[in-house]
């Protein structure tokens, strides 16, 4: 029989989330991946922090970190993570099964996956109910149908007893907030909750997730791979890179004064409406390095038109830019008159210093940055 939940004072002042020096690596024949390395960050309660990066680049390997939902084999893990400050990183499996659902939850990728097509919507919602909070059965599928209202589900009676595949995408990922949101957690952590919906529907669940947000006051990790998705939602931005945060800012900073390249070739890579029809994407040229044995430098130097000799040989750190709460990763930072330098420099001999062609890569790159 399940025992009673993990209970957790409500008077702890500190973040919510409290993550230092994680590393998470797997274990495979060729080596160590390591997915995570040396992420740190705070989050506090009603804040919502953005995790954005490439698919690689190690975001739901952190968020899942975070959880402790990572496998039970061949996995390596340190550094620090505080729940409302207690340490997790040392905490059972059969213990942290007392925090999901009460304490943290996550709405995944893709409802499909993560429901059982096989048992009716609301068993599936008072599961956790009757598991965590001793519900009665009948008490639980009361709660399951006022979840399904609160989360916009129209007949919410007749929803509760139907299966997963008779309701549409943006249905199935409504259930799958209300099942994250059943038992009242702390935190909850989003991870790519729109990947797999039409642009409407994206804005209906993006605009649900941050409702919730506010209204129960919970701390919210919006883990996504599109900057535009975290613009107006987001009160701080974290950009991940082969499994660093490379630059780390609240939104409104991050946006007007970015510093590193990765996030720069991002923005630019986003669709602009104002653009005429048919006009070519711009592209970050080659692909993310090895994360088995990774450069010894800035792990962005082979993709980056900024990069210079340096970024060869020094892996730069997490710098301060000046201005509060904003780290970026780069020894030539966008906007600054060292990356300026190094990028007219890279555009006149038309090649970077690992032999990326700037020209090449980025259209109009020459034509408004180089002298």
């Amino acid at each position: 029989m399940p025992t009673d939940h993990i209970q957790i004072e409500d008077d702890h002042q500190g973040p919510v989330v409290e993550v230092t020096d994680l590393e998470t690596g797997f274990k495979t024949p060729r080596g160590l991946v390591r997915a995570v390395d040396c992420v740190s960050f705070k989050l506090e309660r009603g804040k919502t922090l953005g995790i954005v990066g490439e698919s690689g680049s190690g975001k739901s390997v952190l968020s899942r970190s975070v959880m402790g939902l990572l496998p039970k084999s061949n996995v390596v893990r340190s550094g620090s993570v505080k729940f409302m400050g207690r340490e997790l990183t040392d905490v059972p499996a059969d213990e942290m099964r007392h925090y999901w659902g009460t304490e943290m939850a996550m709405v995944f990728q893709d409802p499909m996956t993560s429901l059982n097509p096989v048992v009716k919507i609301g068993n599936q919602i008072a599961e956790g109910l009757r598991y965590h909070l001793k519900q009665s059965k009948k008490e639980s599928i009361q709660t399951a149908v006022e979840l399904l209202r609160s989360v916009r589900i129209p007949e919410a009676e007749r929803r509760v007893k139907e299966y997963p595949h008779q309701l549409s995408g943006g249905m199935r990922q409504r259930v799958a907030i209300a099942i994250a949101l059943a038992c009242g957690p702390r935190l909850l952590i989003a991870d790519e909750p729109t990947t797999a919906l039409d642009v409407t529907v994206q804005a209906q669940i993006l605009d649900l997730l941050q409702t919730q947000q506010r209204e129960r006051f919970m701390a919210m990790m919006l883990v996504t791979h599109d900057l535009g998705v975290v613009a107006g939602r987001a009160d701080e931005i974290a950009v991940m890179y082969a499994g660093q945060i490379v630059e780390k800012a609240p939104t409104k900073t991050l946006f007007t004064n970015m510093k590193m390249p990765y996030t720069e070739a991002l923005l630019q890579s986003i669709p602009k409406l104002e653009n005429p029809s048919h006009t070519r994407l711009q592209v970050i040229a080659g692909r993310p390095p090895d994360l088995v044995s990774p450069p010894v430098g800035c792990r962005f130097a082979p993709r980056c038109l900024y990069a210079q000799e340096r970024c060869l040989t020094e892996m730069p750190p997490l710098m301060e830019s000046g201005e509060p709460g904003h780290l970026f990763r780069c020894w030539y930072p966008v906007g600054t008159p060292a990356g300026d330098e190094a990028l007219n420099t890279n555009l006149r001999r038309n090649e970077t210093a690992t032999g990326l062609r700037p020209l090449a890569a980025v259209e109009g790159v020459g034509t408004t940055v180089a002298s």
